[in-house]
C-alpha cells in the first residue's frame, strides 16, 4: 500500500492479539498499588452504597410498622454516613487514578518517542507526519484512559455485580433469580455485536488519522497554497475528509449504540416481570412493599454497572484498534542500527572507501550500482550531475542514514562503518542536509545543537567563519534572538549559513555539505567560500553542488550518473576531457553570460 498518501487507509501490518494487551500491561504494573488501592477504595464505596436499599427495607418493613423512631433516627444517620463515606472513597480515587493515568501516557509516550528517534530515514519518507503524530497524542491519550480507569472501572463494575448479586438474593431469592436471568441474553448480543464495532472503530480511526495527516501537510504548506491560490481546492479536499470521518464516526456510534439499546431493552423487560411475579407472588400473595422497593432498586443498580460494563467494553474495542497502531509503531524494525556485537569508531583521519557498492531506495531498484571510490584523509570531493543522479545517496549512505544492497563503505581503510555503533560514526561527521532545518529556540541554541559543550566563544567563531555573524548582530537581541520552528524569520539563505555554523562547530573529521549554498546571494556566496576553504583544509569533505563556480577548487570532482561515478578529476582535467562535466559547466557558463568556460578558469 501507498503509505505517503493522505486519504488512502492504512492497514494493520498484523492481526490484533491478546498478547498486546499483556504487553500493554506492563504500563501498569509499576502503578500497581496505586491502583490497587484505588479498588478497595472502589469496593468500600460499591458496598456502602448497597446498604441504602437495605436500609429503605428496614425503614419501611421495620422501623416505621413499629413506631421505632430510635431505629429510624439510627438508620438516617447511617444512611447520611454511608454517603458521606462514599464521597471521600470516591474523591481519594479519583486522585489517585489521575496521576496513574498521567503516568502511563507518560511511559508509552516516552517508549514511542524513544523508538520514533531510532527508525530511519526510510520509515519517514514512507509516512505523512501528521499520521505519525495523531498515534504520539490522540492515541497514546485515549489508550491510557483504557489502561488506567478502563480496567478500574472493568473490576469495579464486577464487583459491584458480585455484591449486588448477594443482596439481592439475600433480600429474595425469586426475585434475584428473575432479574438475573436477562443476564445470558445480553453476553449473547454483545458477542453478536463485537466483530462489527472492532471493524467499524478501526474505520473510524483510519479516516481521523487521514484527516490529520491532511491537516498537518497544510499548516506546514500554507505559503505555497497561498501563494497559487490553493484555499478553495484545498477546502474541498479538508471537507471530503472530514465527511469520511463523520460518516464512519456515526456507523462506530450506530453500533455501539446497539449495546446500550439492548441493556435499557432488557432492563425494562426485567423490571416488568419482577414486578409482575412480586404482586403475584404464589398465587397472589404479594412480598412485602419494602421487599418489592428495596428489589426496585437492586434492579437498577444490577443493570447499571451491566451498562456501565458494554460502555467499558464498547471503549475498550475503540482502543483496540489505537493499541494496534501504537505497538505497531514500536514493533516498527530499526533497520539502520548497530549491529551485534558493534564497536566504538575510535578518533579517525578521515579515510573514506566505497567498496563495490550497490544500493537501492526499493527493492530491485537500484539507485547506485558496483560504485568503487577511494578518498583520502583531508581530500576534498565534489559530486555533480543531473537531479536524481544520486549525489545526495552517496553522502547518505557515508552517513549510514540507509542499509548497502550490496558491497561496504570503510573508514580508514579498516573500519566497516555497518560494524561500528552510530553514534560513534555520526559524532565524527558534520553534515548539512539540503532541508536547513531550524528549531524553535534562540540563535544560539541552533548553533549549539549538535555540541551542547561548545563555548559562546566558540560558537561565535564558528558564525564569524561562515560569515554568519553579521546578520546575527543586527537582530535584536543578537545571538539570543528567539527564532520559530522551521526559521520562519529567517531568509532561507540565512537558515542556509546557521546550519552550516552549526555543523562546523562540531569539528568534524568529515565535513558533508549537500546544496550548502544553494540558497545564498552571490556576494554572501564569494564570502563564504572564503571561509569554507580554510574550515576544508585537513578535513575530508564530500560537496554536492548544482552551482559548479561553487565547486571549482575541490581536489577531485565526480560526476554521477548511470547508476556510478561516469567521470573523475580535477575542474581543469575534467574541462579538458570535455566530456560530460565539460558540457555541463558550459550550459551554466553560458547561462551566467560567460560564452567561453575557459574564461572563468582560475
Amino acid at each position: 500500500m501507498a503509505r505517503n498518501k493522505f486519504d488512502v487507509d492504512e492497514t494493520l501490518e498484523s492481526p490484533f492479539s491478546f498478547s498486546h494487551l499483556k504487553r500493554a500491561i506492563k504500563y501498569v504494573k509499576k502503578y500497581r498499588f496505586r491502583m490497587l488501592m484505588a479498588i478497595l477504595l472502589n469496593a468500600a464505596t460499591c458496598i456502602t452504597s448497597l446498604f441504602g436499599p437495605k436500609m429503605m427495607e428496614w425503614t419501611l418493613d421495620i422501623a416505621v410498622p413499629n413506631r421505632d423512631f430510635r431505629l429510624l433516627g439510627l438508620l438516617a444517620l447511617g444512611y447520611v454516613a454511608l454517603i458521606i463515606a462514599g464521597i471521600v472513597c470516591i474523591t481519594i480515587r479519583s486522585r489517585i487514578m489521575v496521576t496513574v493515568s498521567q503516568g502511563i501516557i507518560y511511559d508509552i509516550r516516552e517508549d514511542l518517542f524513544a523508538h520514533l528517534q531510532k527508525l530511519p530515514f526510510s520509515y519517514y519518507d514512507s509516512r505523512p507526519a501528521g499520521k505519525i503524530l495523531v498515534r504520539v497524542i490522540n492515541y497514546v491519550n485515549s489508550v491510557s484512559d483504557m489502561l488506567s480507569n478502563g480496567i478500574i472501572n472493568m473490576l469495579l463494575e464486577i464487583m459491584n455485580i458480585v455484591f449486588i448479586i448477594i443482596f439481592m438474593f439475600t433480600t429474595n431469592v425469586m426475585l434475584a433469580a428473575i432479574i438475573v436471568a436477562g443476564l445470558p441474553v445480553f453476553v449473547l448480543i454483545i458477542a453478536l455485536l463485537k466483530p462489527r464495532q472492532r471493524k467499524a472503530w478501526q474505520d473510524q480511526s483510519n479516516k481521523t488519522s487521514n484527516y490529520n495527516a491532511y491537516l498537518a501537510e497544510s499548516i506546514d504548506g500554507v505559503k505555497v497554497s497561498q501563494l497559487f491560490s490553493r484555499q478553495e481546492e484545498n477546502v474541498s479536499i479538508m471537507k471530503r475528509l472530514a465527511s469520511a470521518c463523520r460518516a464512519a464516526w456515526l456507523k462506530a456510534v450506530v453500533i455501539s449504540n446497539s449495546v446500550w439499546l439492548s441493556s435499557e431493552l432488557l432492563t425494562q423487560i426485567v423490571f416488568t416481570l419482577m414486578y409482575i411475579a412480586g404482586v403475584y407472588w404464589t398465587g397472589g400473595e404479594m412480598v412485602s412493599f419494602g421487599v418489592l422497593l428495596a428489589m426496585g432498586q437492586y434492579v437498577s443498580r444490577f443493570w447499571a454497572p451491566i451498562t456501565n460494563l458494554a460502555n467499558i467494553y464498547n471503549n475498550f474495542i475503540n482502543n483496540i484498534a489505537y493499541l494496534e497502531r501504537i505497538f505497531e509503531t514500536m514493533d516498527e524494525p530499526v533497520t539502520v542500527d548497530d549491529a551485534p556485537g558493534a564497536r566504538e569508531l575510535p578518533p579517525i583521519r578521515g579515510e573514506v572507501e566505497f567498496r563495490d557498492v550497490t544500493f537501492g531506495y526499493e527493492p530491485g531498484i537500484h539507485v547506485l550500482e558496483h560504485v568503487n571510490l577511494k578518498v583520502s584523509a583531508g581530500e576534498s570531493i565534489a559530486l555533480v550531475g543531473p537531479t536524481g543522479a544520486g549525489k545526495t545517496t552517496v553522502v547518505n549512505l557515508i552517513s549510514r542514514f540507509y542499509n548497502l544492497d550490496g558491497g561496504a563503505i570503510l573508514i580508514d581503510g579498516e573500519y566497516d562503518i555497518a560494524k561500528v555503533t552510530l553514534h560513534s560514526l555520526r559524532s565524527q561527521m558534520g553534515i548539512m542536509l539540503q532541508d536547513s532545518f531550524i528549531f524553535s529556540g534562540t540563535i544560539m541554541d541552533n548553533l549549539r545543537y549538535g555540541r551542547l559543550d561548545a563555548t559562546d566563544e566558540e560558537v561565535v567563531a564558528a558564525a564569524k567563519a561562515v560569515r554568519a555573524h553579521d546578520f546575527i548582530m543586527e537582530m535584536e537581541k543578537g545571538y539570543q534572538t528567539q527564532v520559530n520552528e522551521r526559521g520562519s524569520r529567517l531568509s532561507q539563505g540565512q537558515r542556509q549559513l546557521i546550519a552550516l555554523a552549526r555543523t562546523l562547530l562540531s569539528d568534524p573529521r568529515i565535513l558533508i555539505l549537500d546544496e550548502a549554498t544553494s540558497s545564498i546571494d552571490t556576494r554572501t556566496e564569494r564570502l563564504l567560500q572564503e571561509g569554507i576553504q580554510v574550515l576544508l583544509k585537513g578535513r575530508t569533505s564530500f560537496i554536492v553542488a548544482h552551482r559548479l563556480s561553487t565547486i571549482k577548487h575541490c581536489d577531485r570532482i565526480l560526476y554521477i550518473g548511470d547508476k556510478g561515478i561516469l567521470e573523475a578529476g580535477s575542474h581543469q582535467e575534467l574541462l579538458q576531457k570535455k566530456g560530460l562535466y565539460y558540457a555541463l559547466y558550459t550550459a551554466q557558463s553560458r547561462l551566467g553570460g560567460v560564452e567561453d568556460p575557459e574564461a572563468v578558469l582560475v
